[in-house]
């Protein structure tokens, strides 16, 4: 079988850093679905408006090199605690995909190169090649009563933001509320303590910077433009 790329995402995030580890932890990020060619077809889409939540099945192509540990280190664990690769959704697999579910916000249909999907809430980066997009069914697919393992036992932390009035003024306010929730999840790398280390990543044509700080202490995050 030879997998297809259907389509294209289109992000803030033109890097790795700053993305959110998993879909659905923060909505106000919109990003667009823009279709290769071969499938801009107004029929492949009919009645997808009809539903609220989308599958995006896509490809995890900034991975440098191939998955060849059968043990992975989940960032909710800290970084340091090990799990097997299938009992995670790290990036690192055999088969580099990703499987995430987004909020449809909107079809364009007369855009150019439409028709085009917006959706919020995605973890993905700029350019990831998407391979299918299925609608989300909760009858089928959604489990309330369902045990999620380490996740369980692990809350998301997250940080207050503070961000300098002439950075605020680098973005629209749409984009610099989703900035902040982004921060809050604290993209750092959660193994890294060291209080001199500065993280970049830029963000809808913008440079930003993260000071680290050691995790015991931090409570206020702070974002500097270059």
């Amino acid at each position: 079988m030879i997998l297809k790329e259907i389509a294209y995402f289109h992000s803030p995030f033109t890097s790795k850093f700053g993305v959110p580890k998993q879909s659905g932890l923060v909505d106000e990020l919109e990003g667009t679905i823009e279709f290769a060619s071969e499938f801009r077809n107004k029929d492949m889409l009919r009645g997808i408006e009809d539903f609220d939540y989308l599958w995006i099945i896509w490809q995890f192509s900034a991975n440098p090199h191939a998955a060849t540990s059968p043990l992975v280190r989940p960032p909710l664990l800290g970084g340091n605690e090990k799990v097997g690769v299938f009992a995670s959704r790290s990036p690192f697999r055999p088969n580099a995909m990703g499987l995430s579910s987004v909020r449809l916000s909107r079809v364009d249909y007369t855009a150019e190169g439409g028709p085009l999907l917006y959706v919020r809430g995605a973890d993905l980066m700029d350019g990831t090649p998407i391979f299918d997009i299925k609608p989300y069914v909760s009858l089928s697919d959604c489990h309330p009563e369902a045990r999620c393992g380490f996740v369980d036992s692990h809350a998301i932390r997250r940080l207050s933001v503070t961000m300098p009035s002439h950075v605020r003024r680098l973005f629209t306010e749409e984009q610099l509320l989703a900035l902040v929730k982004v921060l809050e999840l604290d993209p750092r790398p959660h193994y890294h303590n060291d209080p001199s280390k500065t993280y970049g990543m830029p963000y809808a044509g913008a440079g930003c910077e993260i000071p680290c700080r050691r995790r015991q202490t931090f409570s206020r995050g702070c974002l500097k433009c270059r």
